[in-house]
């Protein structure tokens, strides 16, 4: 049997343990780490796609150094399709070209000569003739040409009637006719850029209002 002395030393172990076991229960939800909850950003809507415009494709000829297609920046001007194009020919006729003219995909500037346009009676010329797509959208130069449907049949026109065809003035009209009479009839269109002072860009502006006839 427990005596009175030994049952107190009992209570007091138990009670001890009792408040050593509370304890140590704290202190290890003390020192236990709180859980870390990573959550993610939501995910940013991606900007749509801006469209970059493409290049500028204009073709050069009449009196430039080299006449052909050139590639230019969107917002080019004038300026510089002719510096592309190696620049002005010895007899263009610089004071008919807007160069700040903008340009747009597609175009053609033709250049003129002295000659062409003193020949169209032009006191006063400041923009380019410009097309697109064969069509003229600016012509402060304004050739007084034959009509489509009215063809010039160059074996028989006057000099008058060459004077009309477009970018060929009194004295190019009076070569084709000695040309003419020195060598015989054209037997096609294209044999008139033997005429001196014709090449490959003034035979383009005239080949669609000439005929050799039957």
């Amino acid at each position: 049997m427990l005596n009175k002395e030994n049952l107190l030393s009992y209570l007091l172990v138990l009670l001890v343990g009792i408040i050593l076991g509370v304890g140590g229960l704290t202190l290890t939800r003390r020192v236990q780490p709180a859980q870390i909850i990573i959550q993610p950003p939501a995910p940013t809507a991606a900007p749509d796609p801006t469209a970059t415009p493409g290049p500028l494709h204009v073709f050069v000829n009449g009196a430039v150094a080299v006449p052909a297609v050139y590639e230019l920046v969107p917002g080019s001007i004038v300026q510089q399709a002719i510096e592309q194009a190696g620049g002005f020919a010895a007899e263009a006729d610089t004071a008919v070209v807007n160069l700040a003219f903008p340009l747009q995909d597609g175009m053609q500037i033709y250049v003129p000569t002295v000659e062409e346009t003193a020949a169209q009676g032009q006191a006063a010329i400041t923009n380019p003739v410009v097309r697109t797509e064969g069509i003229e959208l600016d012509t402060a130069v304004n050739d007084a040409a034959a009509a489509p449907g009215e063809l010039v049949d160059i074996n028989s026109a006057s000099v008058a009637d060459l004077d009309t065809l477009p970018g060929i003035g009194p004295s190019t009209a009076e070569k084709i006719v000695e040309y003419r009479e020195t060598n015989g009839p054209f037997a096609a269109i294209e044999e008139i850029m033997n005429v001196s002072g014709i090449g490959p860009a003034k035979f383009e502006q005239i080949q669609a209002f000439i005929t050799v006839g039957e």
